[in-house]
C-alpha cells in the first residue's frame, strides 16, 4: 500500500468545507440549456397579430427577395463566401417558404402602446389566434407575449393582460410547449421576484405543474446591468428568478437612450452595447439562461439599392453577434428575414467541414493539427447541432461526415433522444 500524508480527518475537513459549495454550484450553475434555441424573435403589435401572420411574413420576405434582385442579391449583400453560396441560397429559400419565423412575440408593450381597457380584448384575441395556429399546425416553434413592465404605472395592466392571455390559452386547450413570456424594462431585482410569485400563483390557479411558467427578461436599463451597490444586476436577476428566468434579451434602443447615446449612434455594435452584452454573457454562463441580441431599426424598404444596403448592414450585425456567442436576435420587418437566414446559414456552413472534421477526429482519437479538449468537443458538437436545428445543415450531411444526430446528442444533449 502506498504511503500518504493526509489523514481521513484531513479529507473529511475538506469535504466539510466544500460540500456546501458543491451544492451551491449545482444549484446556481446547472449547465447550459442545449435544447433548440430560435435564431431570432419576431415582434408584432398584438392588435396586428392574427393566425397566418408568420406565413404572410414569409411571403413578403420572398417578394422582397424577388424585387431586390433575387437570392443572389441577398447573398451578395450578406457577403456569403463563394464555396457555400449555392447551399445557403437554396436553404434560405426553403426556410422562407417552410418556416420563415422561428419565434413570434405578440407585443403588448412598446409596439402596441397604451389602449386602456381595450387591451383586454386584444390579449384574449391573441390567445385565441395562437390556439387556431396550434390546432392547424401552422404555429411557429416558439411563441408568446411581451406584456408591459412591472413598474408602478403599468404594473396592473401588465398582470391583467398576462392573466387574460394565459387563462384563455388554458381554457382552450392548455399551454403550448414553445410558450415564451417576456418581462420588459426590469429596473429592480424585486420585479423579478414579484414575477416569480405571479408565476407560482397562476400555476396554482390554472392547474399547471409547479415550475411550468418561465419568463425572459429584457435588459433595457442600466440598473439591470449594474446595481446601485456595484454588483452585476443581471447576475442577481438570474438568481432571483429561481430557475424561472430562461433568457436575457438585450434591448438596443431603450438601453442606449437611457445612457444618453444620441439616436444616430444607437446600435448593436456601440461600445456601450458590447459592454452590456459582455456582462450578460458572463452572468448567464453555465446557468442555463439563454442570450439574445437586440435589433436594428434600419428597415429593408425603398428602392432595390436601399433594400440591399439594409440587408448588408443587418447581415453584418447578425454575423457579428454569432461570432461573439449571441445566437439569437430580434427582427422587426419581413425584409429582415432573408438577411437573417443568409448570414446565419453562411456562419454554420462556412464552419461545417472544419467543425465536423475536428469532432470526428476527437471521437476517433485521431492525432491532428489541433488537440481538442472535451469542452471544445462539446462546443464543436453544439455548433453543429445549432446548424441542424435552424436548417443551415441537414442530418444527412452530418451522417455523411460520420456524425449522425445521435453522435451529437451524446456530447451535447445527454439523456435526450435523437
Amino acid at each position: 500500500m502506498m504511503a500518504t500524508s493526509l489523514t481521513p480527518a484531513d479529507l473529511g475537513a475538506v469535504e466539510g468545507l466544500l460540500g456546501p459549495v458543491d451544492a451551491r454550484l449545482t444549484r446556481d450553475y446547472p449547465g447550459e440549456d442545449t435544447s433548440r434555441q430560435p435564431v431570432h424573435t419576431v415582434y408584432v403589435p398584438a392588435d396586428r397579430y392574427r393566425a397566418g401572420l408568420a406565413q404572410e411574413w414569409g411571403e413578403r420576405a420572398r417578394q422582397a427577395v424577388t424585387d431586390a434582385g433575387g437570392i443572389d442579391a441577398v447573398l451578395d449583400a450578406a457577403a456569403v463566401p463563394a464555396p457555400v453560396r449555392p447551399a445557403v441560397g437554396a436553404r434560405v429559400l426553403v426556410k422562407l417558404a417552410a418556416e420563415p419565423v422561428e419565434d413570434l412575440r405578440i407585443d403588448l408593450e412598446d409596439g402596441y402602446g397604451d389602449h386602456g381597457d381595450a387591451e383586454d380584448d386584444v390579449a384574449v384575441a391573441a390567445a385565441r389566434s395562437l390556439r387556431r395556429e396550434l390546432v392547424t399546425g401552422a404555429a411557429t416553434p416558439f411563441a408568446g407575449i411581451r406584456f408591459k413592465s412591472l413598474e408602478a404605472p403599468t404594473r396592473a395592466r401588465a398582470l391583467r393582460s398576462l392573466d387574460l392571455f394565459l387563462t384563455a390559452l388554458v381554457a382552450d386547450g392548455g399551454l403550448p410547449d414553445g410558450l415564451r413570456l417576456t418581462l420588459p424594462k426590469v429596473t429592480a431585482v424585486e420585479q423579478v421576484e414579484a414575477m416569480v410569485a405571479v408565476c407560482e400563483r397562476l400555476e396554482a390557479a390554472l392547474g399547471e405543474p409547479a415550475g411550468r411558467l418561465c419568463f425572459e427578461v429584457q435588459v433595457e436599463t442600466p440598473q439591470a446591468v449594474l446595481g446601485p451597490d456595484g454588483t452585476a444586476g443581471v447576475a442577481r436577476i438570474i438568481r432571483a428568478g429561481g430557475g424561472r428566468v430562461d433568457a436575457l434579451h438585450y434591448g438596443t434602443y431603450d438601453y442606449s437612450a437611457s445612457l444618453g447615446i444620441a439616436a444616430a449612434h444607437q446600435s448593436l455594435e456601440h461600445p456601450a452595447a458590447d459592454h452590456a452584452k459582455a456582462v450578460m454573457q458572463v452572468a448567464a454562463a453555465g446557468t442555463g439562461v439563454r442570450l439574445s441580441d437586440g435589433s436594428t431599426n434600419v428597415l429593408p424598404v425603398g428602392t432595390p439599392a436601399q433594400v440591399r444596403d439594409a440587408w448588408a448592414l443587418h447581415a453584418r450585425l447578425v454575423r457579428r453577434s454569432l461570432e461573439r456567442g449571441y445566437y439569437q436576435g430580434w427582427d422587426l420587418h419581413p425584409g429582415h428575414l432573408p438577411s437573417r437566414f443568409a448570414a446565419t446559414y453562411a456562419f454554420y456552413r462556412h464552419g461545417l467541414d472544419e467543425a465536423a472534421g475536428r469532432l470526428r477526429a476527437y471521437l476517433d482519437r485521431v492525432p491532428g493539427a489541433v488537440l481538442d479538449e472535451p469542452a471544445t468537443a462539446r462546443a464543436l458538437a453544439w455548433f453543429l447541432a445549432r446548424g441542424l436545428d435552424c436548417g443551415a445543415v441537414g442530418a444527412g450531411e452530418l451522417a455523411d461526415r460520420g456524425l449522425p444526430p445521435e453522435a451529437l446528442t451524446t456530447l451535447v444533449r445527454p439523456g435526450r433522444g435523437s
